[in-house]
């Protein structure tokens, strides 16, 4: 039976794809047999007259996957839009019941998945059929982790997604704060208060352009839960 772990944020751009690649290399890297699925993807580009889900290409080659980046995705959009405009947009709704199907795919490759939301933790993939992205977590069974930028404003855009997902029945495993520098003052009190508020872990910190996760084996391992 395979364990799973969802990567989500606390907004756009703030770094849950490059976090999502070091969890993955970290994990194979250990000697785990760990995969990458993203359910929905938005803002995909055209290279040599193919479509390329640039988030899924990213990890795949930073992780060393064996693999085609098309192959770990559900849905790709060119628009570079939320998940649910952009399926109106090409005419494509997204369908939970493709998302399941796909991940159980996934499940029968590896042992542990990666899996990887867009934008923040309320982004809507299908506004006609009420679908949002903690529906997609809970449909596939899985706990989460919050990605966060270690800036001004963090603090409260960690609580609100924490208890957010707690209010949705989403157990929230850690937190990992991206663009961290020990030195800052502010980074090192953000870190403090969004584990005394919110009562979660801050599993780890990364630096700009960090190419490892710091963080011990069995922590990492953790945090993967048995679906």
């Amino acid at each position: 039976m395979a364990k799973g772990i969802f990567v989500t944020a606390t907004g756009t751009d703030i770094g849950k794809t490059y976090i999502s690649a070091l969890l993955v290399k970290n994990m194979r890297d250990s000697g785990y047999n760990c995969g990458y699925y993203k359910p929905a993807l938005s803002g995909a580009e055209i290279t040599n007259g193919r479509l390329i889900p640039g988030d899924c290409d990213y990890v795949v080659k930073t992780a060393g996957l064996n693999v085609q980046p098309e192959k770990c995705v559900s849905y790709m959009f060119k628009p570079a839009v939320s998940p649910h405009l952009a399926a109106r947009i090409e005419n494509n709704p997204i369908k939970l019941e493709k998302i399941t199907s796909d991940f159980a795919a996934i499940k029968k490759q590896y042992d542990y998945i990666v899996a990887e939301g867009a934008g923040g933790i309320v982004c809507p993939f299908n506004i006609e059929e009420n679908l949002l992205l903690p529906d997609v977590i809970k449909a596939l069974d899985l706990d989460i982790v919050i990605v966060a930028s270690a800036e001004l404003g963090t603090i409260n855009s960690i609580v609100l997604t924490a208890e957010y997902a707690k209010q949705h029945g989403i157990a929230v495993k850690g937190i990992i704060l991206n663009g961290y520098n020990h030195d800052d003052i502010m980074h090192v009190d953000n870190k403090k208060c969004a584990e005394i508020l919110t009562g979660i872990p801050v599993l780890t910190t990364v630096g700009k352009n960090q190419k490892d996760l710091e963080i011990e084996k069995n922590i990492l391992e953790g945090i993967f839960k048995e679906i």
